[in-house]
């Protein structure tokens, strides 16, 4: 039976996606590097130069060396359910 993730994230408009992710599950944590997520959103600019910015969920660039790979899924799942969907437009 596996055990219940719990995160940890500090990422905040305008840059959601440069904070620091800590991951639990049961006694263990992971320190996830700054940075870690990717937003599935993005920025765009008309012909008019009209900014839009469009929120989609979250991947994550990189896991820890030791991560097991059977929670990865369950990690993107409570990432997707937890943080606000990027893309928050702060790199604009």
């Amino acid at each position: 039976m596996k055990e219940n993730i719990r995160i940890e994230y500090n990422g905040e408009y305008p840059n959601l996606c440069s904070g620091t992710l800590i991951v639990h599950i049961g006694k263990k944590k992971w320190i996830f590097e700054r940075g870690c997520l990717c937003s599935g959103g993005n920025v765009w600019f008309d012909e008019d130069w009209c900014e839009h910015v469009e929120e989609g969920d979250w991947s994550i660039n990189e896991y820890p060396e030791d991560f097991p790979e059977e929670y990865k899924e369950d990690l993107l799942n409570e990432i997707n359910s937890t943080i606000p969907q990027g893309c928050c437009g702060g790199c604009v």
